[in-house]
């Protein structure tokens, strides 16, 4: 009877042992996720990657930012609440922790901020802490400055008269910016460096700022390796930007930039002055436009006899400066031309595309045949 006893009493002592056991490697497994999911964590929303606010900026879909306002006096709860009951963000107490963590707190600054529910959240911090930003505007390629004055103006960021005469007058430093001749013919010193892109503007900031933020996006979209193909065309930055400038008005499709850009190409290496006169249509609207404040939707012959310094038709080479501020595709057209063309003329087939000759009685032809149409 004994004997059984001290049987049970080792099976109980067994089977608690057993769970005991179980308990522990529970208990372990349960430390070991929750170790490996807090370092996930720790990696993800506290790391020290540097963040570059512009960079974030343009990770940013104006048409789908999300736009929050931070009142005054609002500590980082009620940021994280914010942000949580405009989507942007799904857990305030990891907004908390690594604002704390990070030194965001205290930093983030009152106003109206775009962000968007896809960034880390120091990124969406960064954006907190920078001063707000309330305008978001966008300028297409071809905007010559006066027109992108009118639409800062009307999207009243800027002081029109205040922001052209700030280009004109005020001094940046920036490689590009070097090569701009002092010229009186020249209309606005900074036609065609103001890049065409969508921007998140702070009206409070002034103009010279937000020229800045144009140049710093030309700056950061004209290569290294563009100063040195414009060393190999012999031309400096500025000529590639006024040839630049001819193309981006002359042509919209993407397939004709480069033929377009090797007829300016080979008429200015032409030792025929008569080729050397570009005759680019596009010269005489940015002397309309100057002039009258409007283009035309066709030009007539005295148009393209005006006496202008910008007029293609009258005067050999480039105009003393860009007609517009190109984009990116047209600015690598006028470094990189179809080398293969040996095209002299191009004239537009009314459908938006152009026909290109070699010849003047073959370009007549076709100047016949489609403006008959």
């Amino acid at each position: 009877m004994s004997g059984s006893s001290t049987a049970t009493s080792k099976n109980k002592t067994k089977k608690r042992k057993n769970k005991y056991m179980s308990l522990f490697l529970y208990f372990l497994v349960f430390l070991i996720i929750f170790t490996i999911s807090t370092l996930a964590s720790y990696t993800y929303f506290v790391n020290e990657k540097e963040i570059n606010y512009e960079e974030v900026l343009s990770k940013i879909d104006p048409e789908n930012g999300i736009q929050v306002e931070i009142p005054r006096g609002a500590n980082t709860e009620d940021i994280a609440n914010i942000l949580k009951k405009e989507g942007v963000i799904k857990y305030p107490f990891w907004f908390k922790f690594v604002s704390k963590f990070n030194g965001y707190d205290g930093r983030y600054k009152s106003g109206k901020h775009i962000v968007d529910k896809d960034l880390e959240y120091k990124e969406i911090m960064e954006i907190l802490c920078s001063n707000p930003v309330t305008t978001t505007v966008t300028i297409i390629e071809g905007k010559n400055t006066d027109q992108i004055a009118d639409i800062l103006s009307e999207k009243k960021v800027v002081d029109k008269d205040a922001f052209v005469e700030a280009c004109n007058t005020e001094k940046f430093d920036y490689e590009f910016l070097k090569d701009i001749p002092e010229s009186p013919e020249r209309k606005n010193r900074l036609e065609g460096y103001l890049f065409p892109d969508t921007y998140f503007f702070d009206p409070k900031s002034g103009e010279r700022a937000i020229i800045e933020k144009f140049l710093d996006n030309f700056d950061a979209k004209f290569k290294p390796e563009f100063y040195e193909r414009a060393k190999e065309l012999n031309m400096t930055v500025d000529e590639v930007i006024i040839l630049a400038s001819i193309i981006e008005r002359e042509t919209a499709l993407p397939e004709e930039r480069p033929i377009v850009s090797s007829v300016f190409h080979n008429r200015l290496k032409s030792s025929n002055a008569e080729l050397k006169k570009l005759q680019s249509c596009a010269t005489v609207q940015y002397i309309l436009y100057e002039t009258q404040g409007k283009m035309k939707e066709k030009l007539s012959d005295e148009d393209t006899q005006i006496n202008h310094p910008y007029n293609t038709y009258l005067h050999e080479g480039l105009p003393p400066g860009p007609i517009c501020c190109p984009g990116l595709a047209s600015i690598e057209a006028a470094l990189y031309p179809d080398e293969e063309s040996e095209y002299l003329y191009f004239v537009a087939k009314g459908d938006g595309s152009h026909h290109f000759s070699k010849t003047l009685a073959e370009h007549l032809e076709a100047v016949k045949k489609y403006e008959a149409n």
